[in-house]
């Protein structure tokens, strides 16, 4: 290879606030690239190279796919010479239907799918008998038995659940001169041209014959000469259908339970997959959980009467058709509504709930007279689960909601799966099983797998284990040994979710790709990191280039080149400030080689926080996997929740501690995971949560909408008395509604010209010169600035602009304070870091007026940040502290745990073997402890 192909030359980036850099980076090495958050180190690998790389690739479809596909913007880079093609891995959170489980993800699952369907034993699951085929004499004996004097119709299965309009079948079907066939449960004559809607599923069965079953020669033979027919067309497997009730029963030359006889479509990997009708439970759709109303949600107290509001969905007696219904219902069951509901009889209180309708007749004593009535009642339960399924509006589900309990599905357990796909075994254990065991186990199993297998087996199965026990092995060395393959994808952590990506990636086993990932050591404790750069360097070792956007100090020191990014962040950025080995960093005087050889440092304190001796006391967490935790909480203090990934801090903090306080403070919806009770709660006045979901990103939500701060603004410039005399309201200055936005340009201060068959082009709009606002919204002026020009302002310069306004001033000087003062307010959402994201997030929260009785909790606020952004971040908490505020970080970056006042220390391990609190106390407490993974990290930072 020459020189030039073994890098690639980036030449006059300009993406965002790259300032015109030229970059050359090795090919085939791990390469980082560091710097402050918001320095331009995501412009560089993702928005110029992964962009590009992604643009050449469909630059080679035709014109014709690509106007499909919608062209991708050019990167305003000059040139970039030797990119191979490129896979990016963000930090973008994976799917969030309930129907995307790990499994499915990494392909685990459908590689099961694939063993069972092939290697599997058969079970019976009314008798767990080993299930056998019968010959066609057996069946026809079984048929006589089961369906003597009775009219059946004999049909031969030929296409199951599966997509198309099969004309040309029907054709077919026709000229072998068959006259019927049952496409998805209906018999119908086969006429010519006939198709079905090729979009969906089908089932197509054809009709072979229609008789009366007797033990007439002449009938039996018929039987065997059907049975032949529909074996023959029906691949072994044939259908029977009584014509009077319409019960199917299957026969078949391949599976059928000896005693009962009942037989089990051939296995296929669909039956068992919970996104197939195949395969789904039917009760909950392959979901493995229902909603089922609460009899003690909607009767919470029966000691109180219907008439004062025992029915807690109905309230209070008023005069309503329901409370018409109840009266009837009291009349005929003898009792009053105003009596307690503890004495209203059994048979009244069923009738309340699940509804009735019978007509009785009352007989008036005095006047002799009998009078007759009709209850016609759907019951409350009844009404409040229809509410739930069929309302179109999502405040009526909710309602409905708050009176029912999620469960486990009666039906499949939680399986998600048909009874019959439980049945089918490998080594005794069936697929769900396997799916809900630990990767770690599940790894165990596979290797011990092939002693339990008969010789045909381990030939059928051995290419699909193999594939299983390396993708298994993959998730391992990337630290997820604690999922289990059937854990919602929804459930994951950011960082869990790009890692699992990483781990499939690994398991393509491609060669000479370009992977650019978005800082993965998120939400990984330190043991762990050394297998993920292990991960990264397999990747590299095979003959890919990897590059990683991280400001972790161990991946910096393993990596073969670093470019760090800076000087600062923002404008202030976007230029190379040293590149090379991580050795040759240490030269120069960047902030990132200060922080790595020790010239800077994020300081411990001198003291710990004593708190203010108060404490909230969380007893009997059991949800997910805790072990019946109590956990104890010191107010007035900075709280590190720490452990290895997957020990169960988001259930104990983010699950079960949060939702209660927020149900407690502000009527949250949430519902807890179980706990016992919780002592202390008077002790704090209110609760603020900043987790990692991303802010809006849309072009038109910028740090001053989502801050709210552009409200006050708005309101600000409407009552400049010009406004006033002009009539204009805040809606004026909106960007976002017409009447004072610039209506070329719709407020976007940009108008988009249309290509076909290239890359939509961004111009200025040529009304409002980008301003977004029309001439007379921007003749009013503050201070000399109209509303664009304060949108134009960086939040340094808005600080000292707004200074004498208290309520923008806080907001503002909140965004300064975490370092984001070189951003502008009307800098769009989609053009932020994460870094930037999580701070402009962090600020919104922390700008709330603290009541020094305030519990903050933060997720992993560091991610994104360099040291130096973290040594700021700390700042603000402490000050938050300082005034009495209590702060609780789940975090693993150990330079906010060193600094905190008190560590909560759960594990030892992920998943089964985690969900204890190991260790708590200070951080000098806490480095004596012998068995806890995170002493031993930290011990070494304080030392």
């Amino acid at each position: 290879m020459s020189q030039t192909e073994e890098q690639i030359e980036v030449k006059g980036a300009r993406v965002h606030n790259l300032k015109n850099i030229d970059v050359t980076i090795p090919r085939e090495k791990l390469v980082v690239i560091t710097g402050l958050s918001g320095s331009g180190k995501s412009s560089l690998a993702f928005d110029t190279i992964y962009a590009e790389g992604q643009r050449r690739y469909i630059e080679t479809f035709s014109a014709y796919a690509r106007q499909f596909l919608g062209g991708l913007e050019r990167p305003d880079v000059d040139k970039i010479d030797g990119l191979s093609p490129v896979i990016a891995i963000e930090q973008k959170t994976t799917s969030k239907s309930p129907r995307s489980t790990v499994g499915t993800i990494t392909e685990i699952y459908d590689f099961l799918r694939l063993l069972f369907a092939r290697a599997s034993d058969a079970y019976s699951y009314n008798t767990g008998e080993k299930m056998v085929s019968y010959n066609d004499e057996q069946i026809k004996a079984l048929i006589t038995e089961s369906f003597n004097g009775k009219r059946i119709n004999i049909l031969a299965p030929v296409i199951r659940s599966r997509k198309g309009h099969y004309r040309e079948l029907f054709e077919q079907i026709a000229k072998q001169g068959f006259v019927k066939v049952r496409t998805d449960g209906e018999i119908r004559d086969l006429v010519k041209g006939m198709k079905l809607d090729r979009y969906k599923t089908h089932d197509i069965e054809i009709v072979i014959d229609r008789l009366k079953v007797d033990t007439t020669d002449d009938n039996q033979k018929r039987l065997t000469e059907s049975i032949n027919t529909a074996m023959y067309h029906g691949d072994n497997v044939l259908m029977v259908i009584d014509h009077d009730t319409n019960e199917v029963r299957y026969f078949s030359r391949n599976l059928m339970c000896p005693s009962s006889g009942i037989s089990y479509p051939n296995p296929e990997p669909n039956n068992f997959s919970f996104n197939s009708p195949k395969g789904a439970c039917s009760n909950c759709n392959g979901i493995g959980t229902l909603y089922q109303v609460n009899k003690d949600k909607i009767i919470p107290d029966d000691s109180i009467s219907i008439q004062n509001g025992g029915l807690a969905p109905q309230g209070p007696k008023k005069n309503s058709w329901i409370f018409k219904q109840l009266e009837l219902i009291a009349q005929r069951f003898n009792f009053d509504l105003a009596d307690p509901i503890k004495k209203i009889p059994a048979e009244a209180i069923e009738m309340i709930l699940y509804g009735g309708n019978e007509k009785f007749t009352v007989e008036s004593k005095t006047l002799g007279v009998a009078r007759n009535y009709s209850i016609d009642f759907e019951g409350i339960a009844n009404f409040i689960e229809s509410q739930y399924k069929n309302a179109e509006s999502t405040s009526i589900k909710r309602w409905a909601k708050d009176f029912m309990d999620k469960v486990k599905c009666p039906t499949c357990e939680g399986s998600r799966l048909k009874k019959e796909s439980l049945y089918f075994k490998v080594n005794s254990k069936n697929i769900s099983e396997l799916a809900n065991m630990d990767i770690v186990d599940l790894a165990t199993w596979f290797n011990d797998l092939d002693s339990h297998l008969s010789d045909k087996q381990k030939t059928i199965s051995a290419e699909i284990t193999k594939e299983i026990r390396a993708r298994v092995q993959f998730l391992l060395d990337v630290g997820l040994d604690y999922l289990t393959i059937d854990r919602s994808s929804k459930s994951l952590s950011g960082g869990e979710a790009q890692r699992i990506r990483l781990a499939t990636q690994i398991g393509s086993q491609l060669v000479g790709v370009l992977y650019i990932l978005d800082e993965p050591s998120i939400g990984l404790h330190q043991r762990d990191n050394e297998k993920l750069i292990n991960s990264l360097i397999s990747l590299r070792d095979i003959g890919n280039s990897v590059i990683v956007v991280e400001h972790d100090k161990d991946m910096i020191e393993h990596a073969d080149h670093v470019i760090d990014i800076g000087p600062e962040a923002g404008k202030h950025g976007g230029e190379i400030i040293s590149e090379g080995s991580p050795k040759e960093l240490l030269k120069y005087h960047t902030l990132t080689a200060d922080y790595l050889n020790g010239t800077k440092a994020i300081e411990i304190p001198k003291e710990r926080r004593k708190g203010n001796g108060k404490t909230i006391k969380l007893t009997g967490c059991t949800g997910n996997n805790l072990k019946n935790v109590t956990l104890k909480i010191p107010l007035g203090k900075m709280i590190g929740v720490t452990g290895v990934s997957g020990s169960g801090k988001s259930t104990l903090i983010n699950e079960t501690l949060y939702p209660i306080l927020n149900n407690y403070y502000f009527n949250g919806v949430k519902t807890p995971m179980p706990y016992k009770k919780i002592e202390g709660l008077e002790h704090i006045d209110k609760v603020i949560d900043i987790n990692q979901s991303p802010i809006g990103r849309t072009p038109r939500s910028n740090p001053a909408t989502y801050t709210g701060t552009f409200s006050e603004i708005r309101s600000l410039f409407a009552k400049i008395p010009e406004a006033m005399i002009r009539g204009y309201k805040p809606g004026r200055f909106s960007f976002n509604v017409a009447g004072g936005r610039c209506e070329t340009c719709k407020g976007g201060g940009l108008r988009v010209i249309e290509m076909n068959f290239l890359p939509d082009v961004y111009v200025e709009c040529e009304t409002c010169q980008g301003k977004r606002f029309n001439r007379e919204t921007l003749e009013i002026r503050y201070k000399g600035k109209s509303i664009s020009d304060v949108l134009n302002m960086t939040i340094e310069e808005a600080v000292e602009f707004f200074e004498h306004i208290p309520k923008i001033y806080r907001k503002l000087k909140t965004i300064q304070d975490v370092g984001l003062g070189y951003i502008t307010l009307g800098q769009q959402s989609t053009t932020l870091s994460g870094g930037e994201a999580q701070r402009i997030k962090l600020a919104t929260e922390l700008s709330k007026r603290d009541t020094g009785n305030t519990f903050y909790i933060l997720d992993e606020p560091t991610t994104g940040l360099h040291f130096e952004d973290i040594r700021v971040l700390m700042e603000v908490l402490n000050k938050l502290v300082n005034k009495g505020n209590t702060v609780l970080i789940i975090e693993h970056n150990l330079d906010v745990i060193k600094t905190v006042d008190h560590i909560i220390d759960i594990g030892h391990e992920g998943g089964k073997g985690g969900g204890e609190i190991v260790a708590e106390g200070t951080p000098e407490q806490i480095i004596k402890h012998k068995t806890s993974h995170t002493a031993k990290f930290l011990k070494k930072e304080l030392h």
